[in-house]
């Protein structure tokens, strides 16, 4: 008994320093995964590759609420026909950009979203790791963890200016980590910072209550099924209205229904065509098994696998094809659902198959399924000297930037406006009747919302007729100023 007493301090020691090897080593690669993310998103947005549609419109949107105002967009207002003061609330629900507005105050300016938004998806790699070192171990828990951070969902994310959604993977990480931990005042936590990144993220968490029910916690399960149900209510009935939203702004689904009810009866009467819509084009069903692909499967053996229904539903029923593929930011809302749903599926495949060791053979796999897609996905650029090149047009579009005054409202191409923000107000540069004395046009690239090059052409010669004097002119960027 005395030997054993004896050994407890020496448990105590070893332990200590387990956890503080495996604390440095995760801090490393979170630090790592940051400094990718942000390299690649501070050369894109230098060279001229980030877009007023949607960095601006989030940046204007922060900065107001860093001066303790209404996150309004006049961009994105003046865009929607609803004038300087649009409320960004009423287009997307997404009140919790007020805990970036501190930032601001150390450096007003696009480049803050951009560096924000690498450490927010950095640090879903901390509960992502803690969780899949209970469940199948800690050396599992390290190649889990290099999977998320080198996964394809989030090198789209963070190759496509600043979204809301950099804050869903940490936020949902960690709810499944801190309720499988049952630390459920965490978890709580966790579930009430989702709800407020997005309108439909009350959904989520309604998933997240039916997975807790299979699991056999009904009080649990029924708390975030009606928070869920009652979230979703009140912000497309009554907070974004209140803000001089339309909850029906984004409503994509008038071939299956006007409005909710609609939609469901359709689910209900002709369930067949609207399976033909979930897999129809073949497009959608490239993107699902990307999307599950990385987890090798496992993921549809657990419960938490649910929490990625509502906003794959939402995307792949919709009529709009932007939504539909592997581009952009959509699908980093789900990558962290597939993660924490393949590292259960795997823990539950182990229990009914009796192998032991089936958790690391299947981490090892999900690691260098993510390694092999990464040549197919924006992290490749990083290791082509190309990438970091800045050609005549990028110089030239620097000096055109540099002639507009600060303190000027501007009507800028969809990738000038970033660079512009900061220190004027920019609207976006359209096919309409022009409203600012500035303008910084390009000619020699189509750019959205344009059709072809021809036709911006067209509108600055418009312009020059109607008063405006060009100031600028060089590699296809032209300054317009009308006094």
């Amino acid at each position: 008994m005395a030997i054993r007493l004896a050994a407890l301090p020496r448990l105590a020691v070893r332990d200590g320093g387990d956890r503080a090897r495996h604390a440095v080593a995760v801090a490393a690669i979170t630090i790592a995964a940051m400094g990718i993310y942000t390299l690649l998103a501070l050369v894109r947005h230098n060279l001229f590759r980030t877009t007023s549609l949607d960095l601006t419109l989030f940046d204007q949107a922060v900065r107001g609420m860093a001066g303790f105002g209404a996150p309004t967009s006049p961009l994105r207002g003046m865009n929607l026909g609803e004038g300087m003061d649009f409320n960004q609330l009423g287009e997307h629900f997404s009140p919790i950009l007020a805990l970036l507005a501190p930032l601001y105050w150390v450096h007003d300016g696009p480049e803050t979203l951009i560096v924000a938004q690498a450490a927010l998806f950095a640090l879903a790699i901390v509960p992502i790791w803690r969780y899949t070192r209970r469940v199948l171990g800690p050396a599992p828990a390290y190649l889990v963890a290099i999977a998320y951070a080198l996964s394809w969902p989030v090198a789209r994310a963070v190759n496509f200016d600043f979204h809301e959604v950099a804050f869903a993977p940490v936020l949902i990480s960690l709810m499944v980590e801190r309720f499988h931990a049952e630390r459920h005042g965490h978890a709580a936590l966790a579930a009430a910072g989702l709800i407020l990144v997005k309108e439909d993220m009350g959904l989520m968490v309604l998933c997240f209550g039916v997975s807790a029910l299979i699991k056999g916690r009904r009080f649990d399960g029924l708390m975030y099924i009606g928070v869920g149900i009652f979230y979703t209510w009140l912000v497309r009935g009554v907070l974004i209205p209140a803000v001089g939203g339309d909850p029906h702004m984004y409503w994509a689904y008038d071939h299956l229904g006007t409005d909710i009810p609609a939609l469901a009866g359709k689910m209900i009467t002709d369930p067949l065509g609207v399976l033909h819509t979930l897999v129809s084009p073949m497009v959608k069903l490239d993107t699902l098994m990307f999307l599950l692909w990385p987890a090798l499967l496992t993921c549809l053996c657990s419960p938490n696998i649910l929490l990625a229904v509502p906003p794959y539903l939402e995307r792949m029923l919709s009529d709009r094809s932007i939504w539909w593929g592997t581009d952009f930011h959509h699908s980093a809302f789900i990558v962290a659902v597939v993660i924490c749903a393949g590292v259960d599926g795997t823990a539950r495949l182990m229990r009914w198959t009796g192998r032991g060791g089936l958790g690391l053979t299947w981490a090892a796999a999900a690691c260098a399924v993510a390694l092999t897609l990464v040549p197919r996905f924006p992290f490749d650029q990083l290791i082509r000297p190309e990438f970091y090149e800045s050609q005549p047009d990028v110089v030239a579009a620097e000096t055109a930037v540099r002639a507009i005054p600060d303190g000027a409202v501007v009507e800028a191409i969809n990738h000038v406006g970033p660079h512009l923000s900061g220190r004027a107000t920019v609207l976006l540069w359209e096919d309409r009747p022009a409203v600012a004395p500035w303008i910084i046009a390009d000619v020699a690239r189509v750019s959205y919302p344009w059709g072809s090059p021809d036709r911006q052409r067209e509108r600055v010669e418009e312009l020059k007729r109607d008063g405006y004097q060009v100031i600028f002119d060089q590699e296809g960027y032209v300054v317009l100023h009308r006094p």
